[in-house]
């Protein structure tokens, strides 16, 4: 950090503060505490009968790969209304009867993605402006070799298991940097 957000000043240094126990970025003018905290990412699996709907990124990190539809929450949203504006912005696709099914927390990028199970309106849908293509694969059809990040891999294939179990149990894991224990 280079500027302080509240006075505009350039004495920001990296301390302690009291009461807490990490390093932040603290202004020595004005006093103001910087918190840096995970983002949140909000997403869907929007499903069609035993298919689900899988949009081609057109946007980097890893474009041309395939991903869930799902970004940042915004401020002033539920994280049920950030996955649905997610999948109307990159698939142009409505959800109904959206339930939370998974939650990852991946520590080494500061993200918890929070992903939803919700049926497709009906079948009008497009790529949007953060997508090169968007289709219903069966799971047999998924581009696994294709697919953009470790969290749509695992969320897809519990998914595909949870579906042969014939329930949907909250699934909180952990998706942490290769290497790591």
């Amino acid at each position: 950090m280079k500027y302080c957000s509240l006075c505009g000043s350039e004495n920001i240094v990296q301390k302690i503060p009291p009461g807490d126990h990490l390093n932040r970025d603290v202004c020595e003018n004005c006093g103001e505490i910087h918190y840096q905290n995970p983002k949140i990412v909000a997403g869907c699996i929007p499903e069609w009968d035993d298919q689900v709907l899988l949009c081609r990124r057109a946007i980097e990190p890893r474009h041309g790969l395939w991903t869930l539809p799902a970004g940042f929450m915004e401020n002033h949203e539920t994280t049920e209304q950030a996955a649905m504006r997610e999948t109307w912005e990159e698939a142009q696709a409505r959800i109904q009867n959206p339930q939370l099914y998974a939650v990852f927390s991946i520590p080494h990028i500061s993200q918890v993605y929070m992903l939803f199970r919700g049926q497709l309106a009906d079948l009008d849908f497009a790529p949007g402006i953060e997508s090169l293509d968007v289709q219903l694969f069966k799971e047999a059809d998924i581009p696994w070799q294709e697919l953009a990040f470790p969290v749509v891999i695992r969320t897809l294939q519990h998914y595909f298991e949870d579906r042969r179990q014939g329930h949907f149990p909250l699934l909180v894991s952990d998706i942490l940097k290769p290497g790591t224990a």
